[in-house]
């Protein structure tokens, strides 16, 4: 069991959390209550804010999970849910890529895991990009496990890297869009 707190937009709110999971610990000691004294915690990376300070939150968390509906949602100012902007929402917007893309390089560099979690990480078309950008671990509907499973047989990790790094230099959404449809074919 991990504890994965939502929402995170700023050092303080995390500290405050975990002051107050100190105290829990400290009256189920008092009440001889078992528990694990080293329960991981991690932090929901789904607004702007938290991915850009990505790294001062990977120092004090034990993991990061990257919530992609939000993240685009906040991102891009779109309501996926209201029909007269839903088609603006895009996860290959340059902008959303560059933010999972800071998560994921503080994880790296302060060895803590990275994972994400929403449509994204469920979407087949995406999975080769996500892969190549670095994240291991995927959070999905069971339904997309075996066509994310297929994109990741049929890849090379060496390859994946680079085309993803290709992706991260354009700033066009049509030609990140072309160049991910290629990563598929």
């Amino acid at each position: 069991i991990k504890i994965l707190i939502p929402m995170l937009s700023t050092l303080s709110e995390l500290r405050q959390t975990k002051l107050l999971l100190e105290r829990a610990k400290m009256s189920l000691r008092k009440q001889n209550i078992p528990f694990n004294e080293q329960i991981a915690l991690g932090g929901m990376i789904e607004i702007p804010a938290a991915a850009i300070n990505a790294e001062a939150f990977a120092n004090e968390l034990d993991f990061m999970s990257i919530g992609t509906n939000d993240l685009i949602q906040y991102t891009l100012a779109i309501d996926r849910t209201d029909d007269a902007v839903a088609h603006l929402y895009n996860p290959l917007h340059p902008s959303v890529l560059k933010l999972i893309s800071m998560t994921i390089k503080a994880g790296e560099k302060l060895g803590k895991s990275v994972s994400v979690c929403g449509e994204m990480a469920g979407d087949a078309r995406l999975t080769k990009l996500l892969i190549g950008m670095g994240l291991r671990q995927l959070s999905m509907h069971p339904s997309h496990i075996l066509s994310v499973k297929q994109q990741i047989l049929h890849s090379q990790l060496s390859k994946l890297s680079a085309d993803a790094r290709k992706v991260l230099g354009l700033s066009d959404i049509e030609k990140i869009e072309t160049m991910v449809a290629k990563f598929n074919a």
